[in-house]
């Protein structure tokens, strides 16, 4: 299967500069990478652009974005990506991706805001939250907004109510596409393997088995490297013990 990204055109800038660098890297990232998987073009556009989120990559990010509306994604799906981001990632993180693709589309007449996507109330975020959590890590979640040692049970009752309150619940990702890029995000940042492999079996109760997540993985690879790569690929080898 053969999937072009831009990176291509991104790196086009450096070709009069670095000739050489610009033909091996696209003819890997471009070529052979996509090769190798047996991913759709739309869920593997997801996968990099959340990627793309988790380490930083904005200059990446926009030059991949208009592929990857072209490939299927549509501005709300792209949206929710950055959205969720912000859960995982901070506001720090996610506001120049925010404005980046809030510009992108400006440029391709694409109207905002889009159509509203929020599907809970202050008063039932936490519980339809909880019920998310539920459905995604096991009975063993169930009130777990409720638990813990008391000096950090209000982060908890963030965890239900905000990460999957306020994003989880929200149209324009189902919750396997949602465990799908919460992996990416974790796995590109780095330093975080408990809740990688935590998210890596949540994504196999989900549907997305280990060779799934290790083509998405193998997918991401030339956007954060080796090393996350491989430490990614261990976590969810950890999490199918």
């Amino acid at each position: 299967m053969s999937i072009s990204t831009s990176a291509f055109a991104n790196l086009e800038e450096f070709r009069a500069t670095d000739p050489e660098f610009v033909e091996f890297f696209t003819n890997f990232a471009d070529i052979e990478v996509p090769n190798q998987t047996k991913l759709d073009a739309k869920t593997r556009y997801m996968a990099i652009l959340a990627t793309l989120l988790g380490c930083q990559g904005i200059d990446e990010f926009k030059a991949i974005l208009p592929d990857a509306l072209k490939a299927g994604l549509t501005p709300s799906e792209c949206k929710e990506i950055i959205y969720q981001g912000t859960a995982y990632l901070g506001i720090g993180r996610t506001r120049p991706f925010l404005k980046a693709a809030n510009e992108i589309f400006t440029s391709l007449n694409i109207n905002l805001p889009l159509s509203e996507a929020g599907t809970t109330t202050p008063e039932n975020r936490i519980l339809a939250g909880n019920e998310a959590q539920v459905k995604i890590f096991g009975e063993g979640m169930k009130g777990f907004q409720d638990s813990g040692p008391e000096d950090t049970r209000h982060i908890n009752k963030w965890l239900a109510g905000n990460c999957f309150g306020d994003y989880y619940t929200r149209k324009g990702l189902d919750l396997r596409q949602r465990e799908l890029i919460t992996f990416c995000y974790i796995a590109a940042q780095g330093g975080c393997e408990p809740q990688l492999i935590a998210h890596a079996k949540g994504n196999f109760n989900m549907g997305n088995d280990k060779d799934f997540l290790i083509d998405v993985i193998s997918q991401c690879l030339p956007y954060i490297g080796y090393p996350r790569s491989l430490n990614a690929v261990q976590c969810v080898r950890k999490a199918g013990e």
